[in-house]
């Protein structure tokens, strides 16, 4: 299934609009459920249910956000150590199925690998428009772990993108 991921710029905190490849919304992910502590985002359907809670986590080496569905922790993105060969990140999800994203993450340009097998593809090449880009989420596979994943690596890998500009 393709997907296009969107920033809304003219939203109160970290706002994404998820149309699938009909130009239908599929999800929403609302910046609107934070706290001073820490950041917190919902992803909801297209009929405004709760699927994902995306939260920061505070206690990590690196940038780390948990997805929590259902009430339980599904997975925990992290930012990779540094790294001299490649710069990437780990969706830590229970059992032996752990996701790796890796390519050019600042440019959105990367792929979801599971043992070595692609699971997903990030890409912005065909879009013009600064945040946004294409999905494309392999059949059988977890739509909704990897985009709420793809979510949590455009936060870390642009953290100041999201800030509004100062004023002055």
């Amino acid at each position: 299934m393709r997907y296009v991921v969107k920033q809304k710029w003219l939203s109160f905190g970290e706002d994404f609009a998820i149309k699938d490849e009909s130009g239908r919304e599929a999800f929403y992910v609302d910046g609107k459920a934070f706290t001073l502590v820490r950041e917190k985002l919902a992803m909801l359907d297209s009929n405004k249910k709760e699927v994902a809670l995306i939260r920061e986590k505070l206690i990590s080496l690196t940038a780390a956000y948990e997805i929590v569905r259902e009430g339980k922790p599904s997975a925990v993105v992290k930012k990779d150590l540094i790294n001299l060969f490649r710069i990437g990140f780990t969706v830590d999800v229970p059992g032996p199925d752990d996701l790796e994203a890796t390519g050019s993450l600042l440019e959105h340009e990367y792929t979801f690998r599971r043992s070595g097998k692609v699971v997903a593809e990030v890409s912005k090449r065909w879009f013009s428009w600064t945040d946004t880009y294409g999905v494309e989420v392999q059949p059988g596979e977890d739509d909704v772990l990897i985009l709420a994943s793809t979510i949590v690596i455009d936060l870390i890998a642009h953290p100041d993108a999201k800030k509004p500009p100062a004023t002055g």
